[in-house]
């Protein structure tokens, strides 16, 4: 089971959407605790999210999805819906851009559901590491605002980092945190850390705004990913359902270990670093 928070992640929306979905009854919690009113939700409910957020993406209302998930629309119909969606995003202004490649990413989570190969999935203990870093503030964990954010610090980092006289001596490395003042249910906002591993001292690295940070030594879940960061979402959830059957539960957000970045983005390797523990 995980929490509102964990669940959000993995399907990549705000907490505060999730909510609202189980106020209109359009996904319920597994269950949600008496006491506390907090809300779980089982990795199975991933399925339900993803066709909630593409029919959303397509342009149904809230309650027209609601009519065609009762219909039990197949795999097969919903893929030709957004492959349709695509072509008239495609032809739309570049702003549609973002949101096209987001529809994509449901719609591989969606084909890639019920396969999880367990041999993707591997546990491990990630040593300490240094790194330089820039950090901002994201509205949430959505990649529409996590994109914009993350983009302009790597990009503003390296040059600040090459005129200080600091060399990369290892692979860039982003992670994330809940912004302070949060709460398990509320809040949303997300600090964003866009690194690259180095060999300077911790501290700051002169004006720049850099900070040099010693990273701790974690046990975790790891898979990795090929292809652009838009695209991440199936191997995201397949680590969140290997998670779920396999007796662990995440402690925190995914690092993103950079391991090829080659201008061609669709070529790029990921490699998740999920935080576990048993559960």
């Amino acid at each position: 089971m995980f929490t509102i928070g964990d669940f959000a992640r993995y399907g990549r929306v705000s907490r505060r959407m999730l909510r609202h979905y189980d106020a209109i009854g359009l996904l319920r919690p597994d269950r949600t605790d008496p006491a506390t009113g907090y809300r779980f939700y089982g990795a199975a409910q991933l399925a339900r999210l993803n066709r909630i957020i593409a029919l959303k993406d397509l342009g149904f209302t809230l309650q027209q999805v609601r009519d065609v998930l009762d219909e039990r629309v197949g795999p097969e119909e919903l893929r030709g819906m957004l492959r349709l969606r695509r072509a008239e995003l495609a032809e739309a202004v570049a702003a549609a851009t973002a949101r096209l490649a987001q529809v994509e990413a449901r719609l591989r989570s969606i084909e890639s559901e019920g396969h999880m190969p367990a041999d993707d999935v591997v546990i491990k203990t990630v040593p300490a590491v240094r790194v330089a870093e820039l950090t901002g503030i994201a509205a949430s964990y959505e990649p529409q605002d996590i994109g914009p954010v993350i983009g302009p610090l790597y990009e503003e980092l390296f040059p600040l980092l090459e005129g200080a006289g600091v060399r990369p001596t290892g692979p860039g490395i982003a992670w994330y945190e809940d912004a302070p003042h949060g709460s398990p249910e509320g809040g949303g906002a997300i600090v964003v850390h866009a690194g690259v591993t180095v060999s300077a001292p911790v501290g700051p690295v002169g004006g720049t705004g850099v900070r040099v940070v010693e990273l701790p030594p974690f046990e975790a879940a790891t898979i990795v990913h090929r292809g652009a960061m838009d695209d991440v979402l199936p191997a995201a959830q397949t680590l969140a359902r290997w998670l779920d059957g396999n007796g662990y539960r995440s402690t925190g957000y995914a690092r993103e270990v950079n391991l090829e970045c080659p201008a061609d983005r669709s070529r790029w390797v990921t490699e998740l670093q999920e935080p576990v523990a048993k559960a």
